[in-house]
């Protein structure tokens, strides 16, 4: 097929692609509506990509270029352009504003209001626009309402039918939150509801896979926004939850979503002791063992050195057969990020729960000799320097342990 020059002020300036709804923003730029948007809202920027200045969220129709743009197609049909459909018009708030009194009303029956937040759905899947107007409208506040009523509902006050349709009111209330992709403002929102966080560990008691990993998403996004006061009352039920939707695997994504709220919120030293009573650190140790995934080794070792600065957590580590061995064999084989980590882990261990048993196991499971080994090669030098501080630390119990091998004796501090 013979190759079509386009016009260069047809192209994106972002992605360089064919504008299908070109629309122009406050510095007079003209975008692609979908990749505008993309900038804005889903990468919260706040600059124009070109001449870097601020811009007002306000999008501009060019209808001009957009015409412009057609009658190219239109010319060069031939060689197999396709002619761009007509954009949709912007969603009417009204409308939205129409759906989520529907969903929220007592009035209407059950179905119904399944039905206005699936239609609301369907409508935030269009574009990034119809997102920010769903969450302007008031969807924030409507649907944490909404969650926090129907998982509050007592089952035995509902007959089996009403009861199935609560809780799917609530799921779909759920998905359509993670599917507005909210702003910081919104996700600020949520957290000042002090009952959501109560009905999300509920959803995640029931097992419904789907919905336990939209839990999990929007958790991580609401535990990075949220005020450190907030997070410090959390409850042991809320880490139980959060260690089964790993021992289970709900998705990789969802994996990956449980270790950073993890991270984010076991900063703090109580939630660090009710992370550990909810048998987070086996759970992740048994992960550990068959984690081959550079990224997800990182952070389950970032989850279990911020666990293992508590006693529980250390003792919940030597307690695993493999806890110490595991953190051991993940350096030098997945990242120097991983290296500094688990070499945190180890220094925990040795400076404030060594005790003459786990020294001596320490040397028969290699990790002395690995730790040597640390030294002689390219490891990064946060892990160089704990490493030679634990070897110090135990010089006498290991210097002269025939489990280490002569060629590494060398590097022994």
């Amino acid at each position: 097929m013979e190759e079509i020059e386009v016009p260069p002020f047809f192209l994106c300036p972002i992605s360089l692609e064919l504008m299908k709804d070109p629309v122009t923003v406050s510095t007079g730029i003209t975008y692609d509506r979908e990749s505008i948007e993309k900038w804005l809202f889903a990468a919260n920027h706040a600059t124009c990509p070109v001449t870097k200045q601020p811009l007002l969220p306000d999008l501009t129709p060019n209808h001009t270029l957009r015409r412009l743009i057609q009658a190219w197609c239109t010319v060069n049909a031939s060689h197999g352009v396709q002619r761009i459909p007509t954009p949709k018009p912007p969603v009417d708030k009204a409308i939205i504003q129409k759906l989520l009194q529907d969903s929220a009303s007592d009035s209407p029956t059950l179905q119904l209001r399944l039905q206005s937040l699936r239609t609301l759905k369907t409508i935030v899947s269009e574009n990034q626009s119809n997102k920010r107007c769903v969450e302007s409208a008031g969807a924030v506040d409507t649907l944490t309402s909404l969650i926090i009523t129907a998982t509050a509902t007592s089952s035995c006050v509902l007959d089996d039918v009403d009861l199935e349709l609560k809780t799917k009111l609530s799921d779909e209330a759920l998905c359509l939150l993670h599917a507005v992709h909210l702003s910081e403002e919104g996700l600020k929102t949520l957290t000042r509801h002090p009952e959501f966080v109560n009905s999300l560990t509920k959803i995640m008691q029931r097992g419904i896979y789907e919905s336990r990993a939209y839990v999990v998403l929007l958790l991580k996004a609401m535990t990075e926004v949220a005020d450190p006061v907030q997070l410090n009352n959390l409850k042991v039920e809320f880490f139980m939850e959060l260690v089964q939707v790993l021992k289970d695997q709900v998705s990789e994504k969802a994996s990956r979503a449980t270790l950073q709220t993890l991270i984010q919120v076991c900063r703090w030293g109580r939630n660090r002791v009710k992370a550990v009573e909810a048998g987070a650190v086996p759970v992740i140790v048994e992960l550990l063992l068959e984690c081959k995934e550079r990224k997800v080794c990182e952070m389950m070792l970032i989850v279990l050195e911020i666990l293992c600065q508590s006693a529980d957590g250390r003792a919940g580590l030597l307690g695993h057969a493999a806890g110490v061995a595991i953190v051991a064999k993940k350096i030098l084989r997945v990242s120097t990020v991983a290296n500094d980590r688990a070499a945190k882990i180890l220094l925990s261990v040795c400076r404030f729960s060594a005790t003459a048993a786990v020294v001596q196991e320490m040397v028969q499971l290699g990790v002395v000799a690995k730790l040597c080994l640390v030294l002689q090669v390219d490891s990064g030098e946060r892990a160089k320097e704990k490493a030679r501080e634990i070897l110090k630390l135990h010089a006498r119990a290991w210097r002269h342990s025939p489990c280490v091998p002569s060629n590494l004796l060398a590097s022994y501090p």
